[in-house]
């Protein structure tokens, strides 16, 4: 409880440490304590940092984004475009893109199901085409081997290059710009020089 009455709820993850370590993740506040912390110097700290933590708190409410609804008309991006989900009832299930409208075709009984699924395909289909012919063009320009490309799911690492050379990148940044890309892309392979 904090001094003005409000009360945040937290998570608390006791572990071999010496200090606190606070943490806002999606979910809200975490906070890693040593395992031999008083409850009343826990407090201390918390309310010590409660200026901080609340502002972090509503930053993250701010630029929380609305969780994508499988619905006719939603609104999507696409290389940094806006695009919109086209939902028709159809005995075969196929996508297709044009006009800037994504159509997803599908039996109207399972349309909604299938919706989400068959968009994440497509995507997943599009990004490893777009990202592998600019990882062969970027790579000619920088002067080195074009290295294996393989997808992520990750929601906040755009890109990465391993040991072996290995570039992955998240399906999710084909939502951005051009620029972006590129620029992640020009980032990974960086590594390699």
């Amino acid at each position: 409880t904090l001094p003005n009455g409000e009360s945040i709820s937290y998570l608390l993850e006791r572990r071999s440490r010496r200090t606190v370590g606070l943490k806002i993740t999606a979910e809200g506040l975490v906070v890693h304590a040593p395992k031999r912390i008083f409850e009343f110097q826990l407090n201390q700290i918390l309310q010590e940092k409660s200026h901080w933590i609340l502002n972090k708190l509503q930053a993250r409410e701010a630029n929380q984004i609305d969780k994508i609804q499988w619905i006719d008309g939603e609104h999507l991006l696409y290389l940094g475009n806006d695009i919109q989900l086209k939902l028709i009832n159809n005995v075969r299930k196929s996508t297709r893109f044009e006009n800037s409208e994504l159509q997803i075709h599908a039996p109207e009984a399972s349309i909604h199901s299938v919706c989400c699924r068959m968009v994440l395909m497509w995507y997943k289909k599009q990004a490893l085409l777009d990202f592998s012919r600019r990882l062969e063009i970027l790579s000619a320009k920088l002067g080195v081997p074009t290295p294996p490309l393989t997808l992520s799911n990750a929601g906040s690492r755009w890109g990465s290059c391993n040991s072996r050379g290995e570039v992955r990148l998240s399906w999710r940044l084909l939502q951005a710009p051009p620029y972006i890309i590129n620029y992640v892309i020009c980032h990974e392979l960086a590594h390699l020089k």
